[in-house]
């Protein structure tokens, strides 16, 4: 490794952790959106979309809360059991680290400022159930106390206005609490025999009453200061698979959203629907502006809208993946076309713009690679169900091999005259197909690896092809008289590899944790170099001259390298979770990395483009 490497410069993240409650958050000076990505709180300005990172959390982020002045954001996350999960206090000024503190095991549910900005309450997950009172100035805890006596807590809510109250809910228990003297004392409300689980709770500005979003799509009004269920609607036209998040407006109704994706604007005396608008998955979060012009929505299919009250439109702000990125493709006649695929989609992307252009879905299978064809627009595709499927510009169906592999296809490639795709399978075998006009034939079966093939790289030449697997060997194949031509074997398992542009040698990544270079005359290992500190090494790519090349893996960094002399020339930030895949762009334009949290980060290269 260098002794010292250059930043890469981010040019853009497309990706957004949907699934945290409330986890989109308007500051109240009105110019950023806060929200998690893996382990790090993403500040996107709204006027130009400029972004700065929040890192000190060592997993995913569970929880965020912005104070009622904005001086302070407040962050939780999941953990592993046995350990405890970090709640970290920014200073969102300065935007430093203001207090870590960590007492709740395996994850932190949730956590909620009080109105003053004195003091923090911060909840335990199902494993730890407790709830904690800290002060902020002293990041010292001042109380605690069990969150419920029976059934377990999902959500906290500060009152607006009085520092000595606030609420909290979910599976079975309701309690508000009143916090006098340095301790906490609750009291269980009255709700008439009623079983709900609560996952949302709204507290009015004059504490008169609380609003309780219930999975069973109902909303519990319950009178504050009696702790006394006032009325429970609607009883008959109820939101579809329940009410994820509830905002009160200033003229006492509610925007409700809710799990099939619905936002509603309810009538503040009965919760009956006003008004409404089809969002896509479940509604996760609602921002709204102090004025209460506009809010910003967030799906736990992790797409981003903008909510214009006026006209009840909403209008699609930003789209990312919700689970893993295994694999990223790159257009070879357009250079700012790449496309994606995590769980059941392959989505198609274009360069500057935060929203995808085309996705496809197989539902109920997983897609595990892709690549493009010759044309820079179709599709091959490698999926879990033991298919490969080929898509058009459009998105339509071209071809399907089935059964290509018995226990799911998990690497794939096409060679550059777009006769041939390469397979890899879950069983270890290696498979050459040929493809004709609307048909395809199956050309040979190679045997060789004795576990899964991770990943398949075609020569330039389209006369060999390297593969790499779990079993621990490289092989290099024969595409012409389909054998195999050499057998490498490393101290390791071997995530990735990659053919130098010429040919002569190839570069290897995974679980030594190292790079290395290899003689293809011989099969000889002629360099190694040390990749990373900590964790696997997950992907590999070079330039067409080959005189760079990149790396990610585990320890959440994108660094790229010097071919010749194999050391570090440029590292990127480290990411909210592991880099799963990465590759430079046609012309080097522009390098993509994606991770495990769904992220697809965007960095400008950092050596001249040859052409773009």
């Amino acid at each position: 490794m260098g002794d010292k490497t250059i930043s890469l410069e981010l040019d853009a993240v497309i990706g957004y952790n949907g699934q945290v409650p409330f986890g989109l958050r308007l500051h109240p000076d009105r110019e950023h959106l806060i929200y998690p990505l893996g382990s790090l709180i993403i500040l996107k300005r709204i006027e130009d979309g400029k972004l700065e990172f929040l890192h000190g959390h060592s997993n995913n982020i569970s929880c965020i809360s912005v104070s009622k002045c904005g001086s302070y954001i407040a962050s939780g996350q999941v953990s592993f059991m046995g350990f405890k999960a970090a709640v970290i206090i920014w200073n969102y000024a300065e935007r430093t680290i203001h207090a870590q503190v960590e007492f709740h095991n395996a994850k932190v549910e949730a956590v909620a400022f009080s109105p003053s900005e004195k003091y923090l309450v911060s909840l335990g997950g199902r494993d730890d159930g407790w709830i904690v009172v800290w002060n902020i100035e002293t990041k010292q805890p001042i109380c605690r106390s069990m969150a419920s006596s029976h059934g377990y807590c999902l959500t906290v809510e500060y009152s607006k206005t009085d520092d000595t109250i606030f609420a909290s809910a979910g599976s079975e228990t309701l309690r508000v609490w009143e916090f006098t003297n340095a301790n906490i004392f609750p009291t269980d409300c009255w709700t008439n025999f009623m079983k709900r689980k609560v996952k949302c709770i709204e507290i009015s500005e004059d504490n008169q009453y609380m609003f309780c979003g219930t999975t069973s799509g109902d909303i519990m009004k319950i009178d504050l200061r009696r702790k006394l269920l006032n009325s429970c609607s609607p009883v008959k036209a109820k939101y579809s698979h329940g009410i994820n998040v509830l905002k009160l407006l200033e003229c006492g109704d509610l925007l409700v959203g809710c799990g099939a994706g619905i936002l509603a604007l309810c009538c503040k005396n009965n919760f009956k629907s006003v008004r409404q608008v089809q969002l896509e998955n479940g509604v996760t979060s609602i921002a709204i502006s102090e004025e209460g012009e506009l809010c910003y929505v967030g799906t736990e299919a992790a797409q981003m809208y903008r909510f214009n009250f006026e006209d009840f439109k909403a209008e699609l702000l930003s789209t990312g993946h919700r689970s893993a990125v295994k694999d990223i493709a790159i257009s070879h006649s357009t250079p700012k076309l790449f496309a994606t695929c995590a769980g059941d989609e392959v989505r198609l992307w274009v360069i500057g713009k935060a929203k995808e252009q085309l996705r496809v879905t197989v539902p109920n299978v997983i897609c595990n690679s892709l690549d493009f064809m010759i044309d820079g627009c179709s599709i091959i595709s490698a999926w879990n169900d033991g298919n490969i499927r080929v898509f058009g510009p459009k998105g339509q169906l071209l071809l399907v091999i089935n059964n290509a592999h018995s226990l799911g296809v998990t690497a794939i490639a096409c060679t550059r005259d777009g006769k041939m795709i390469v397979s890899g399978g879950e069983e270890g075998k290696v498979q050459v197909w040929e493809l004709l006009p609307r048909s395809h034939r199956l050309l040979e079966i190679m045997a060789g690896h004795g576990a899964a093939v991770s990943c398949v790289r075609i020569k330039s030449d389209d006369k060999e092809c390297v593969t790499a697997s779990s079993d621990g060997f490289c092989i290099i194949w024969d595409l012409v008289q389909f054998k195999a031509l050499r057998k490498l074997r490393g101290d390791g398992l071997f995530q990735t590899v990659c053919y130098h542009p010429e040919g002569y040698q190839i570069i290897t990544c995974g679980t030594d944790r190292k790079v290395s270079y290899w003689d293809l005359s011989d099969g000889s290992s002629i360099r190694e170099r040390e990749g990373s500190q900590s964790g696997f090494i997950n992907s590999i790519d070079i330039t067409q001259e080959g005189s760079l090349f990149v790396t990610g893996g585990d320890d959440k960094q994108v660094k790229v390298w010097d071919y010749m002399y194999g050391n570090i020339t440029h590292t990127g930030m480290p990411l909210g979770a592991s880099v799963t895949c990465t590759k430079i762009c046609t012309f080097n334009c522009m390098l993509i990395s994606t991770s495990a949290d769904g992220g697809i980060w965007l960095w400008k290269f950092p050596h001249f483009p040859s052409s773009c």
